[in-house]
């Protein structure tokens, strides 16, 4: 890791960025951030994105084929909280030796709003993104960065914004009503790992995960014991996995519980780009959002 953190570093120096002059060149680490970064800079940025559908951030580490992408970078955005907990050395090189604009979308939350779950270490729960209203903060963040970063384009950052939060807000209105369609006792949302917590404080959820906030390590037999008794005391109909993660395991909860597998839920990563479901893409937060919500309630009732 550290030759390639290296490598990374040293290439960044004296390289002519690629994009177009007239483009803001944005490199940003997931799939939310990417959408965010796209949503706030329109046709004045570039965004490349290093992280796909389907990828897990909390095992990612820089290739070698991540340099040009961060080389080109005059703004690298990323979500924080160490979220990107093998890339955060890369993180800290480029701030400090690349002059390049390096900033944690997570940062423009104020600490109480985080959630600090029990065995977590001294690191708050990174899944900020499912609490809509806290990604709106992170939409400011972002905002700020990319106007630090291109300050003529200030009043157009600062305009989409205005129109980004909006969305935002509409969303975070629809997700609460949405989920008032189910009875309180039925709200038990039961996932690969911890992803959920922030979404269960803003919609009413008793989120369980079979492993920690990370999935850096796997659950053992004694926890999948456990989850399968809770499951069966709480007589919970639907379980879900996630795109980002084995479905393995739940899959055997599921068939040792006798709850169904209610559908597979975006986690850490968004949807494929252009896959078009009811109406929204499943490559964008709003379908990422809308996805999961609709999956749950419909499973769970």
């Amino acid at each position: 890791m550290k030759r390639l953190r290296g490598w990374i570093l040293v290439a960044l120096v004296g390289v002519v960025p690629l994009v177009a002059a007239d483009k803001l060149a944005v490199t940003a680490t997931t799939t939310m951030v990417g959408d965010l970064a796209r949503s706030l800079g329109g046709e004045r940025v570039a965004v490349t994105t290093l992280m796909g559908a389907g990828v897990d951030p909390h095992l990612y580490k820089a290739t070698a084929g991540d340099g040009p992408k961060l080389r080109n970078a005059k703004l690298i955005l990323y979500s924080g909280l160490h979220l990107e907990g093998k890339m955060q050395d890369v993180f800290d090189g480029l701030a400090k030796g690349s002059g390049r604009r390096v900033v944690a979308v997570a940062s423009g939350i104020p600490k109480e709003r985080l959630l600090k779950p029990d065995g977590a270490g001294e690191h708050p729960d990174p899944h900020i993104w499912f609490d809509v209203e806290l990604w709106s903060l992170c939409a400011r963040s972002a905002a700020t960065a990319l106007a630090d970063a291109d300050p003529a384009g200030k009043p157009f950052y600062e305009e989409r914004l205005v129109d980004c939060q909006k969305r935002l807000a509409d969303l975070h209105a629809w997700a609460k009503k949405r989920a008032l369609e189910l009875p309180e006792a039925r709200r038990v949302l039961i996932t690969s790992h911890d992803a959920f917590s922030y979404f269960g404080r803003a919609y009413g959820f008793q989120v369980v995960g079979l492993q920690g906030i990370s999935t850096v390590g796997e659950a053992g037999g004694a926890d999948m014991v456990k989850m399968v008794d809770f499951i069966k005391q709480r007589r919970v109909k639907a379980i879900f996995v996630e795109s980002s993660v084995s479905h393995q395991a739940l899959e055997r909860i599921s068939k040792d519980s006798g709850a169904r597998i209610g559908g597979e839920l975006f986690s850490d990563a968004m949807g494929t780009p252009g896959q078009i479901e009811h109406g929204y893409d499943l490559g964008t937060y709003e379908g990422m959002i809308k996805h999961n919500l609709n999956t749950v309630v419909e499973a769970l009732k």
